[in-house]
């Protein structure tokens, strides 16, 4: 039932970030002036990045107690597969939003060592091996019962 619970929110949190990548996103930037197009996408690209802290405080959690069994009964490490892939998803969460965004505005005001569009770049290859990093995890937990 565990296993079956993180699959599941291993698949909202995909859905959220498909959502944004392949829908939310795109649309924004194709009805509205870029700037308000950029400040609603970055207002929703906040509320996931606190999403994800959530949701992967919870998985970790689970992953942990699931690998801990695993363990007890002889059948694996601590450190499982599915424990680093909701840790890499974190990592890209926390290096891709909370510490590339404030840079980004100091791009933005003509601050930093980097432009902006390659801060923008770097912040969507980490949503994209985020997205990435959770579709294996969510491929890994349909294939368990």
């Amino acid at each position: 039932m565990l296993s079956r619970f993180r699959t599941v929110l291993a698949a909202l949190w995909l859905g959220l970030v498909a959502t944004l990548a392949a829908v939310a996103a795109p649309v924004l930037f194709a009805g509205l002036e870029r700037a308000d197009a950029g400040r609603l996408a970055g207002n929703m690209f906040r509320i996931e990045a606190y999403a994800a802290l959530g949701l992967a405080a919870a998985l970790f959690l689970i992953e942990r107690r699931l690998a801990s069994g695993r363990m007890r009964a002889g059948q694996g490490s601590v450190l499982s597969i599915n424990l680093l892939l909701v840790l890499g998803a974190l990592f890209c969460t926390v290096l891709g939003y909370f510490a590339l965004q404030p840079m980004m505005e100091a791009a933005r005001a003509g601050q930093g060592l980097l432009s902006f569009g390659a801060l923008h770049g770097i912040s969507s290859v980490m949503f994209v091996l985020k997205g990435l990093l959770l579709l294996v995890l969510v491929w890994r937990g349909a294939g368990t019962s």
